[in-house]
């Protein structure tokens, strides 16, 4: 039985995204035909080409070796565009997910800046602070704190960034300034919340100063540094990010220097698309052109 090339255009949507609904809405059909059309193909090549996984569909071997053939249909398929014009390959969209302070303060302008010269791209962003998944269906690129150890992707180091410890200039006139880390435990921490922390390589401040008591806690780091310049106490925050308050002043920074590595984490499939391709590395020019504001060097106040 010969295979519809719009069947595996419907696959190829599905590996993308994970899901039934969300193919159907890219495609403009309805999750019954997309269903149906799945079904069809793999009646036409005598096997599974998607199996259940925890977050929606991954392809299986059968799966992956249409979805090649798939690429190659939709790059024909584009390149039909108007005569003496070539297509933009960087179209479609790209889902990542990241940590909060990179979402905003690397992918977002590194996506803009791309976006300026394709803007048939869409980038997903999904802000999470997590481990690496072992199972990224739906997903193309993830940006981790610490090395992931992950099975069946790419993983490269993309940067470094420094974490430290930071206070309010009104809350030091109020409550004094610590000189010492033994002083600094008689003040209530800003930070993750301890029971739902996922990366190990982000304990830093229970490990270096466990008597410190949680005055305020969030999942998320935009919280840590708004508490820590309303007073809630002392947040231990990326310098990046908390360089860029003058109202915020580093405190002892030759015990609070937390260097960690951020990491890029990539599906096999995902680098042949030239979407993804292009996403990976405006964020890995984007990480390097800041470099020195990731590593605290842009200059805390004092």
């Amino acid at each position: 039985m010969n295979t519809n090339p719009d069947d595996l255009l419907v696959l190829l949507a599905v590996s993308r995204s994970a899901k039934f609904t969300t193919a159907a809405q890219a495609l403009g059909l309805n999750h019954t035909t997309v269903s149906r059309r799945i079904a069809a193909l793999e009646k036409s090549l005598g096997g599974r080409v998607l199996s259940r996984a925890a977050g929606g569909w991954e392809v299986t071997e059968l799966g992956a070796e249409a979805v090649l053939v798939a690429e190659q249909v939709e790059a024909a398929v584009r390149g039909l565009g108007a005569a003496g014009r070539a297509p933009d390959p960087i179209t479609g969209v790209v889902r990542m997910t990241a940590t909060d302070g990179f979402s905003a303060y690397i992918a977002a302008p590194a996506v803009a800046w791309l976006r300026r010269e394709h803007p048939g791209l869409s980038v997903e962003i999904v802000t999470v602070t997590r481990r690496a998944l072992q199972q990224r269906s739906g997903l193309d690129i993830e940006v981790v704190v610490g090395e992931p150890q992950v099975h069946r992707a790419e993983a490269f180091r993309l940067g470094d960034y420094m974490l430290g410890m930071y206070a309010s200039r009104s809350y030091l006139a109020e409550n004094g300034t610590p000189r010492s880390v033994a002083e600094l435990t008689e003040h209530p921490l800003v930070y993750f919340v301890d029971s739902m922390l996922q990366v190990d390589d982000l304990d830093a401040p229970r490990r270096l100063v466990p008597a410190m008591r949680d005055g305020l806690s969030s999942t998320n780091v935009f919280v840590h540094v708004e508490a820590t310049r309303a007073g809630a106490g002392i947040g231990f925050l990326p310098c990046f990010m908390g360089d860029l308050h003058s109202d915020l002043v580093r405190l002892l920074p030759g015990d609070f220097a937390e260097l960690l590595p951020y990491w890029m984490v990539l599906r096999p499939d995902s680098m042949r698309r030239p979407a993804v391709a292009a996403v990976v590395h405006a964020l890995r020019e984007q990480t390097a052109a800041h470099t020195e504001a990731l590593l605290g060097h842009r200059g805390g106040r004092t």
